[in-house]
């Protein structure tokens, strides 16, 4: 077990699977109490008990990002359960990728979850972190905020949305000592992934040979990957850095 997050309490939205339980897992590891927050309820307990086994603290509570109760809700767990609240990333995502042919549904799906959920849990989240004398809120947006994909419409606009709300939020919370910076993944093997593949009727050697030579690095990212940059960006390593993004995709956008 590290250290570098010793005695803080941590929410991770998403964090039944792929980037999100990695990060989960990963902040356990150094030493932090985790709240695994996520609408899947048998792969989050999952996760909060592979944490406990394994010597961390951890607690699993089913809460959907974009009602305002839930994010109340867990945000008021997380403080009672562990005695206080220091980092939020706001990881948990739709992935509707679709164009303009979207529908209001689709739209609606999209941008609850990614944005309006992104700024409900922040909202509560920043409450507790300030009584806790300050903090960190990590924001997880996409290389796809960046750049064009086609019948990514409806996700890219969230994801750069993020981008630019990390910004206001970082402005706005400096005062009460929260840092606000945002992580953007690349391709990365996730569920997400393993679904996209599903619908494409892709093998997973035909989504890596498509995606991989894309980067700069020639592969495909790891949760692991992502992970660590949420760390640094959560930890107080990065006690001078906010307001800012962090592009985590093997050199894809600088291509």
């Amino acid at each position: 077990m590290g250290e570098r997050l010793r005695d803080k309490v941590a929410i991770v939205t998403g964090g039944a699977a792929g980037i999100g339980r990695a990060t989960a897992e990963m902040f356990a590891e150094q030493g932090a109490s985790v709240v695994v927050a996520d609408l899947d309820e048998s792969a989050g307990i999952e996760t909060a008990e592979g944490i406990s086994a394994r010597g961390g603290a951890a607690l699993f509570v089913r809460t959907d990002v974009s009602s305002e109760s839930d994010a109340q809700m867990v945000c008021e767990r997380a403080a009672e359960t562990f005695g206080g609240l220091h980092i939020l990333v706001n990881n948990a995502a739709a992935f509707v990728l679709r164009g303009l042919e979207a529908t209001p549904e689709e739209w609606a799906r999209s941008l609850g979850v990614n944005v309006v959920g992104t700024a409900l849990m922040s909202r509560f989240a920043a409450m507790h972190i300030k009584r806790s004398g300050g903090g960190a809120i990590v924001n997880l947006g996409s290389m796809s905020g960046f750049i064009a994909q086609p019948n990514f419409t409806a996700y890219s606009a969230t994801k750069a949305a993020i981008v630019q709300m990390t910004r206001n939020m970082a402005l706005d919370l400096a005062p009460d000592r929260i840092r606000v910076n945002c992580v953007c993944p690349g391709t990365i093997l996730t569920r997400a992934s393993c679904d996209h593949m599903q619908r494409t009727q892709q093998s997973l050697e035909e989504f890596i040979a498509a995606e991989a030579p894309k980067t700069m690095l020639g592969r495909i990212g790891e949760p692991r990957e992502a992970a660590a940059a949420i760390l640094f960006l959560a930890s107080d390593e990065a006690s001078f850095i906010t307001g800012a993004y962090l592009c985590v995709d093997g050199g894809y956008t600088a291509l």
